[in-house]
């Protein structure tokens, strides 16, 4: 299942909490950013492509439902508001699901998978999409989101329940490592039941070795020697 690219956006720090939270729960979601105001919405999704925002209405500046008039490109849209008056508007507005505060996990499990069936319905257009956008990805490590660009990243290491990314520095993350893959483009190619490493990165093959640019050896597992030498051809 597609590993969905999130925002959300909410004035109220305990509100803004409960639904990091939920998401923590979800593994098929990940949060891009925790937005105070429309504004910063708009900064974010300027510069990250996002799969679906978490929106709330009542917000400082410019409501949720007047940013959503404004944009011409959007992704799946979830409200999330204490004021079920505004349902009607919002369902115009296409909006995929309407929850109403206090809203149960169950509840918004529920609105997610709305989501997720549609990008199982039409994965063709959010492959395009994903290839088309996306020079980099924002990960979670030690309670930060981290921007990391895919050129920068050498390889990738399954370690348990976490994966250590490494670039110019190692960057743990809690992501299984067939999760975390299927964030990645194209140029990255399972080598080992632990490895993935960037295409672009590779030197040479010596044996059961893969040497990357940075002089870096990994073991070829006997089940993905076919899938590399492949590649190459």
């Amino acid at each position: 299942m597609k590993i969905l690219q999130c925002i959300l956006a909410d004035d109220e720090p305990i509100a803004r909490q409960i639904l990091e939270r939920y998401i923590e729960e979800i593994p098929t979601l990940t949060l891009v950013a925790s937005c105070k105001d429309a504004f910063e919405v708009m900064e974010v999704l300027q510069n990250q492509p996002v799969d679906l925002l978490f929106l709330d209405i009542n917000m400082p500046k410019l409501s949720g439902l007047s940013l959503l008039k404004t944009m011409q490109h959007r992704p799946e849209v979830i409200i999330t508001t204490a004021y079920p008056e505004y349902a009607i508007e919002g369902f115009e507005l296409s909006v995929a699901d309407y929850l109403l505060k206090p809203f149960s996990l169950e509840r918004f499990v529920q609105a997610v998978m709305k989501i997720q069936k549609k990008t199982v319905e039409s994965p063709e257009v959010t492959v395009v999409q994903k290839e088309e956008v996306s020079q980099s990805i924002f990960v979670k490590s030690d309670k930060k989101l981290i921007k990391l660009l895919f050129e920068d990243i050498n390889h990738v290491e399954a370690f348990g329940n976490y994966v250590k990314i490494y670039t110019n520095q190692m960057v743990l993350v809690p992501q299984t490592l067939v999760g975390f893959l299927e964030k990645l483009p194209n140029q990255f190619l399972r080598i080992h039941k632990s490895y993935v490493i960037n295409f672009d990165k590779l030197k040479l093959i010596d044996g059961n070795q893969v040497v990357l640019e940075n002089d870096i050896k990994l073991s070829i597992g006997k089940s993905y020697r076919k899938a590399v030498i492949d590649r190459i051809d």
